[in-house]
């Protein structure tokens, strides 16, 4: 069985979670930046409603490939000199597509920008190796809280400094600020945070990144979570992608509006992971703290798709994310506790993977409906798949008890 990590010194592990939970923060105010200015991509390189969705589909596909990567090669180098190389990385990212000159240029620099930023396994498969079992689902949910507050401050920073009226040259500004949250992220990585896995341990041959997806796949509990994750993030991804074309069309938005909005269910995502989550989790547990969310999220979706008042659909939003993102913590911890010794690193990362994967189907999906059948289909598709994810969130619950009873 391969080594088990270490817990670093308590002082050292006090500082270093809360400058993860940073270092997340920084990141997505600079991820969060790009989401308003995507879909005016249209206007500026005069591109279709599937162009502007393949940004989203390509760059979740290089997460997905960033995901099956850097959470196993973590596990074998250690956790920090992966976060510090993908951040940098992603920097750099920012930079080139601030002066990308054509809509494919834009999509290619996305889909390698999105390799490197498929790095959230990393930080999970940190706080995973410093956080006792019992406070791992609390723990995750600060991930997803300061996810939530980075999408409070970028979306509305991007809506804030973009100049669509400029063309391409008024995204410079948004896009190199994002830039630069990542440079501050690395050094923090840099200055703050020591490794968390054992340095003296013997070598270990580690699987390959493929290998994480058969070893989920094989397990019961972690299939189901696996397939659970992908078939929520097809859903809800579709209402990501098409979110700027959808509110332009439906209410005649710009980008300082996406932002706002954006902004507000950043604040429900926060409050929602930050301080529900851990608590739902530990009084009704992980399973139903799930289905819970994901049948919010359907009701409030399907709500969306169908109410005429501006007001009612931003409050379904806002609800809808909440009972989204409210599960991803305690999905994680599931994960983490069902993975194998040694291989929680790499198991996150293939069900981030599989997340990542379903990003890359559900914007394809929302620009095919939007444009062959209305602008609210895709909202619709999305409340509806939250369903079928709530059954299997169900199932993995009930496989879990016959697995612990058979233990």
């Amino acid at each position: 069985m391969p080594p088990a990590p270490t817990t670093p010194p308590p002082p050292h592990a006090r500082l270093a979670v809360p400058v993860l939970l940073l270092v997340v923060f920084l990141s997505l105010i600079g991820f969060g930046v790009v989401i308003p200015l995507l879909p005016f991509y249209a206007s500026v390189f005069d591109a279709s409603p599937w162009e502007v969705t393949l940004m989203f589909a390509a760059f979740s596909g290089g997460q997905f490939l960033g995901e099956l990567t850097w959470g196993r090669l973590s596990d074998r180098l250690g956790r920090r000199p992966v976060l510090i190389g993908t951040i940098l990385a992603s920097s750099i990212g920012y930079v080139a597509l601030a002066f990308a000159p054509s809509i494919w240029i834009a999509i290619l620099i996305r889909a390698v920008g999105g390799v490197f930023s498929g790095n959230i396994a990393v930080i999970q498969g940190y706080i995973v190796d410093v956080t006792p079992p019992e406070r791992i689902a609390g723990r995750l949910g600060l991930i997803g809280g300061a996810f939530g507050v980075g999408f409070v401050v970028g979306p509305w920073l991007g809506g804030a400094l973009a100049r669509p009226e400029l063309g391409a040259a008024g995204f410079h500004p948004p896009l190199l600020v994002a830039a630069g949250m990542c440079l501050v992220a690395a050094v923090g990585v840099a200055a703050f945070v020591r490794e968390s896995l054992r340095r003296d341990a013997p070598a270990v041959s580690k699987p390959g990144p493929l290998t994480a997806i058969r070893e989920a796949w094989a397990d019961p509990v972690l299939r189901r979570l696996t397939s659970m994750t992908f078939v929520a993030f097809v859903s809800f991804s579709a209402m990501w992608a098409i979110l700027g074309l959808w509110g332009e069309a439906r209410f005649g938005w710009g980008p300082r509006e996406i932002g706002f909005v954006m902004g507000l269910t950043g604040i429900a995502a926060a409050v929602s992971q930050g301080l529900f989550s851990g608590m739902l989790v530990r009084r009704i547990g992980e399973v139903t703290t799930i289905i819970l969310g994901f049948t919010a999220t359907c009701i409030c979706l399907l709500v969306q798709a169908a109410s005429p008042y501006i007001w009612l659909c931003v409050a379904a939003m806002v609800v809808a994310t909440s009972g989204h993102t409210m599960a991803q913590p305690a999905t994680s911890a599931l994960i983490s506790r069902a993975a194998p010794p040694g291989r929680q690193g790499a198991i996150l990362g293939a069900n981030n993977a599989a997340g990542s994967a379903a990003r890359v189907a559900g914007p394809m999906i929302a620009g095919m409906m939007f444009s062959s059948v209305s602008h609210w289909a895709p909202i619709a598709f999305a409340g509806l798949g939250m369903l079928p994810a709530a059954w299997l969130a169900w199932r993995s619950g009930r496989q879990l008890r016959l697995k612990a009873e058979a233990a």
